[in-house]
């Protein structure tokens, strides 16, 4: 673990991070469908249920969803435990993805739904969790970290 410490750190504290808004979203509302004006038209906390995947894809799958939260979860972790030593983007990135693959496949184990809260009106935007904002920013991340070059540990001799 202490050899990508900065992935187990930020996977662990996202989960929780996540946690904790989903457990607060879902006993601060009594309704599905409430919602909470922080800025009145432009952003909102929206108690919703997603039976499916980001956005609102494949409503109703949950039940394969959560095995595929449950492998991508897994795989990361054997990755950071059993793989070379990543960079800080690199651990970042996955660590973020690590936490939203947790945070909403412990949902669907748990619940056989996803709770979502986030609700930008001024675009239009379906409603999303901050699992789903972790799983996007580690893609970024991850995108970063593609383009910036090998690490010493991936560099060869030529």
């Amino acid at each position: 673990m202490k050899k990508n410490s900065f992935f187990w750190l930020v996977g662990l504290a996202g989960l929780i991070i996540d946690q904790i808004t989903k457990y607060w979203v879902t006993q601060s509302f009594t309704n599905l469908g409430q919602t909470i004006h922080i800025w009145s038209g432009v952003f909102h906390f929206t108690y919703v249920i997603n039976t499916g995947a980001a956005f609102s894809f494949f409503t109703g799958g949950a039940k394969w969803l959560r095995w595929l939260s449950l492998g991508v979860s897994l795989g990361l972790m054997v990755l950071a435990w059993w793989g070379n030593k990543m960079r800080f983007t690199e651990q970042l990135g996955y660590g973020l993805i690590l936490a939203g693959a947790l945070g909403n496949g412990i949902d669907r184990f748990c619940f056989g739904y996803v709770v979502d809260f986030l609700d930008f009106r001024l675009i239009q935007f379906p409603v999303f969790n901050l699992a789903d904002v972790f799983i996007n920013f580690g893609i970024i991340f991850l995108l970063i970290a593609s383009f910036s070059g090998p690490s010493s540990s991936q560099q060869s001799n030529f």
